[in-house]
């Protein structure tokens, strides 16, 4: 079994940037894909970006430009450096883990506001 652990969530100002890290910790042997979901009120949870073992990745089109995803293999944790936030980027952000199963984390809140 895989645990996860997020952190780095908090309130922003419009243009601010927030960094989150995921580390996963239990059964992490040969883990694939790892990323990060939203979900918004009153919104189904979205993908926001996933990346590889390799260090391939995707992002949604709304965030391109503005986040990057990243992992350090040797700690089994996954990074999701947002800049240039916007109001809408307001969201519970999920990190997950594709290994046998999907494993998600507790979430992180992150607000956009002035």
């Amino acid at each position: 079994q895989v645990q996860l652990v997020e952190s780095g969530g908090g309130l922003v100002q419009p243009g601010g940037s927030l960094r989150l890290s995921c580390a996963a910790s239990g059964n992490i042997f040969n883990i694939g894909v790892m990323g990060w979901y939203r979900q918004a009120p009153g919104k189904q949870r979205e993908l926001v970006a996933g990346i590889s073992r390799a260090g391939n990745t995707n992002y949604a089109d709304s965030v391109k430009g503005r986040f990057t995803i990243s992992r350090d293999n040797a700690k089994n944790t996954v990074y999701l450096q947002m800049n240039s936030l916007k109001p809408e980027d307001t969201a519970v952000y999920y990190c997950y883990v594709d290994r046998e199963i999907r494993t998600w984390g507790q979430g992180t809140q992150v607000t956009v506001s002035s």
